[in-house]
């Protein structure tokens, strides 16, 4: 059988999310899973944030998005996004992106929502914004997000080299640019005989990719 490209995301939870989180540098209390798929995480981060109203992790994912959004892997990230029904997430998705513009290949994520502009707060949010302001991240984009309401506080997250350090796939991300090559890589480095069609899908990206980044590793282990 061939191999079938999958673009969802595995949705995590409970304490599985955060282990992920906390092993793609974000400073939560747990034992950190330092091969935690990034977009995964990312994406899982968001439906806890924006679907179970959980602040406190929406506003450490946004911390994260601002720090190391340069080694997002944005197609893999879209493509996950696009799999999403729920609205707010969309809306989410859609701010970073209007938030991270100066990164081009993020600016896809505006494309993942088109509606009225959205609330991160289910109330009150007029009335926070009348006494503070909005959060000047997220001013003009399609989420409307009273100043405040997401702490932003660089010490809740890992610099690039502290994660770099500890999480193999963004390390080959660092070293070869955020692509499916460099997180199969990485997988290899862990595990070296898996096969294409493994790498393939642990990786959510195509069978040539991961028949070429095999031969490649192959050659340089000889």
């Amino acid at each position: 059988m061939g191999h079938h490209r999958t673009t969802a995301p595995r949705l995590l939870t409970g304490e599985e999310l955060t282990q992920a989180l906390a092993g793609i540098g974000m400073r939560f209390a747990a034992t950190p899973n330092w091969h935690a798929n990034i977009e995964d995480t990312l994406v899982s981060a968001s439906v806890e944030g924006m679907e179970n109203d959980d602040l406190r992790v929406l506003a450490v994912l946004v911390e994260w998005l601002g720090v190391h959004h340069a080694w997002v892997n944005a197609d893999r990230l879209i493509r996950a996004v696009r799999e999403q029904d729920a609205q707010r997430l969309r809306a989410f998705w859609a701010a970073v992106g209007q938030w991270l513009d100066k990164d081009r290949r993020l600016r896809r994520l505006t494309e993942t929502y088109h509606g009225p502009r959205l609330d991160v707060l289910r109330v009150g949010t007029e009335f926070q914004i009348k006494r503070r302001g909005e959060d000047a991240r997220f001013t003009g984009t399609v989420l409307r997000v009273p100043e405040g309401s997401l702490r932003d506080r660089a010490s809740d997250v890992m610099s690039a080299q502290e994660l770099a350090a500890r999480h193999r796939t963004y390390r080959a991300r660092v070293q070869m640019g955020p692509s499916y090559r460099a997180d199969m890589w990485a997988l290899l480095d862990i595990e070296p005989t898996l096969s294409p069609t493994e790498l393939a899908r642990r990786a959510y990206g195509s069978f040539a990719t991961a028949w070429q980044v095999r031969r490649d590793f192959r050659c340089l282990a000889a």
